[in-house]
């Protein structure tokens, strides 16, 4: 009597690539944090810490404010561009890390639906990790809004350095001094210093690039809302599918409802720049 065939062989293809995605993330990760400074640099841009360039655009945007030009002076325009390159290399690692992210959660999620009821421990860690990863998936949007922000807005982002800590004397009274062209362009609508005008053009595309970004954002989210009920409505009722699509569907609208309140946010403060400056000099960023 001839043998029973032999079984087909299983293989771990799903389990290998959750792993190679996974090891991606922790890779991209690391980079997102370490890699872009070494690639911003270059010759005379260069920072040892944030406080090193702190300190140097400090007095580069002192100088900058007493010429009262709109052009940068030739530091100042280095430290702007260095500050360009710095968030472009971390929106270009952060994008790749968000669809290595997204990926990873798709097939756990998969594979939680799709693992057998006997396999308590496996579902429960498939679950969780799919729970993480999706909140990592978020986070991982936010950093590549936040960075191309940066990227087309670097002069605006830089600001905040200046009321991070104590300013010098000489510091203190340029910042005087722009507060108060401030309160004039707010209120009076008094003609804005050059360099001013260059702040303030500037802090709008800041504010502009979320405003866009979020809306966005906020209409593919609700877009991926309507196919997650729909695609709820075909499944089982009570089955683990139909719980998971439903439970994303929710997530997406409540998502897409925050997304929506930042993008109005940005948007007025990119129609009323001069009180958003102000009170970014305030201390109130």
């Amino acid at each position: 009597m001839a043998a029973p065939p032999a079984p087909p062989v299983r293989t771990n293809f799903p389990g290998r690539v959750l792993g190679l995605l996974a090891t991606g993330a922790v890779v991209l990760g690391i980079a997102f944090v370490i890699a872009p400074r070494a690639l911003a640099a270059r010759e005379g841009a260069s920072f040892g810490d944030a406080d090193a360039l702190r300190g140097e655009f400090r007095t580069a945007f002192d100088t900058y404010w007493r010429t009262g030009e709109s052009a940068f002076p030739a530091d100042l325009q280095r430290i702007v561009d260095y500050w360009f390159r710095y968030h472009l290399s971390k929106a270009v690692i952060a994008g790749v890390l968000l669809f290595v992210l997204i990926s990873l959660t798709v097939l756990l999620w998969r594979a939680f639906v799709r693992t057998h009821e006997s396999s308590t421990n496996g579902r429960l860690a498939l679950g969780a990790a799919g729970v993480v990863t999706t909140a990592l998936v978020l986070f991982a949007a936010m950093l590549v809004i936040a960075n191309i922000q940066g990227a087309i807005a670097p002069f605006a982002s830089l600001l905040p350095f200046l009321i991070d800590g104590p300013p010098d004397p000489a510091l203190a009274e340029t910042l005087d001094q722009v507060r108060q062209r401030l309160a004039e362009a707010a209120t009076s609508g008094e003609r804005a210093p050059a360099a001013l005008n260059v702040m303030l053009d500037d802090f709008t595309r800041y504010h502009v690039v979320v405003a866009v970004a979020a809306a966005l954002v906020a209409a593919d989210l609700l877009a991926l809302s309507v196919l997650m009920w729909r695609k709820s409505t075909a499944q089982p009722a009570r089955s683990r599918a139909k719980r998971v699509l439903t439970a994303f569907g929710a997530l997406s609208i409540l998502t897409a409802m925050a997304t929506i309140v930042v993008a109005v946010a940005n948007t007025t403060n990119a129609g009323d720049p001069a009180s958003g400056l102000a009170a970014l000099f305030d201390g109130g960023w």
